[in-house]
């Protein structure tokens, strides 16, 4: 029987937020590829998550925040040690998102406990808070503690950067890093496409992949996933492509055919990391923790993207 096609996003739409309006040991868990999960019991498909997990995913994106925290406040190193503590069996990376207000600690803290780090400068329209992102970032990639710089986040898709200004904030990183530190910038994976200028400065690409965002059904979204991944690999010109974020939210209103449920994020998080290990792709899953404060544009849905509640405790337990 052949596999349903699952139709690629148009060229310049995307359900990615602000467009989002609306010797090698192989696992046991690889056996089951191409299995029906649904006809495993409810406990064999947990059995399955935490083998998974306890070998350790490639890597998640971190946040530090707690109920009633957001950006704009100040996080102390001991609840950046807290929160790692709780993902550090689970993961051989960490993703952070900004370089002030104590972000800038999480990743010497990180190397500490034997974590990489693809560490995340925030820029956006406020020139003046680029500057400090910038040098922060810099700074941690002097220091060593930088295993890939990211300079920006979804810029191309919330329109708040142009080209020439994202190109020159990824140079001026460039030129400053030590040799050996990868400096790039993450987006959907289809902005590369219409702008090669981008996919071409960086050293490596970093794609954020979301079917649940483009409202695709649950049974669909891993055959669309790796037709969002092709997408990329073909205008990387060579380079290596990682996808710096994919996940399914637990809770929250469904988005099109896309519905969000524990079941549904569980099936498509051992989906994507049996995909990964077969095909050999790096994936940074979204997201450690729950973040209350992640609706605004996202809606309720933007709160329940976390492996973990945002107390800390493991959903799938």
């Amino acid at each position: 029987m052949n596999e349903p096609t699952v139709p690629t996003a148009p060229a310049g739409s995307s359900g990615l937020v602000s467009e989002r309006t609306s010797g090698y040991h192989v696992p046991a868990w690889v056996e089951l590829k191409g299995k029906d999960l649904s006809t495993l019991t409810q406990a064999d498909r947990l059995a399955l998550f935490h083998k998974i997990l306890k070998q350790k995913i490639h890597g998640i994106a971190f946040s530090p925040y707690l109920d009633g925290q957001k950006p704009g406040i100040e996080i102390s190193e001991a609840q950046i040690r807290d929160r790692l503590a709780i993902i550090e069996p689970y993961v051989r990376w960490i993703r952070t998102f900004s370089c002030i207000e104590g972000n800038e600690q999480v990743p010497r803290i990180a190397h500490e406990r034997g974590l990489k780090t693809m560490v995340g400068i925030d820029v956006g329209d406020d020139p003046e808070k680029n500057e400090e992102q910038l040098a922060n970032g810099i700074a941690i990639a002097q220091a060593g503690h930088a295993d890939i710089l990211v300079v920006g986040n979804e810029n191309m898709l919330r329109r708040d950067l142009t080209e020439g200004q994202l190109l020159d904030y990824i140079a001026r990183a460039k030129a400053a890093v030590p040799d050996g530190v990868p400096v790039s910038f993450v987006d959907a994976y289809f902005l590369f496409e219409q702008h090669p200028a981008v996919a071409e400065a960086v050293d490596v690409l970093l794609v954020n992949c979301y079917p649940f965002w483009e409202s695709c059904p649950a049974e669909y979204a891993l055959l669309y996933m790796k037709e969002m991944y092709r997408r990329a690999v073909k205008v990387a010109n060579g380079k290596q492509v990682i996808i710096s974020e994919t996940g399914w939210p637990t809770s929250g209103t469904a988005f099109g055919a896309a519905v969000p449920s524990y079941d549904n994020a569980l099936e498509y998080f051992i989906r994507t990391y049996q995909w990964a290990d077969e095909d050999g792709v790096e994936i940074f899953y979204f997201a450690a923790f729950d973040e209350a404060w992640k609706t605004g544009a996202e809606g309720d849905v933007g709160a329940f993207w976390g492996l973990w509640d945002s107390q800390g405790t493991l959903k799938y337990s």
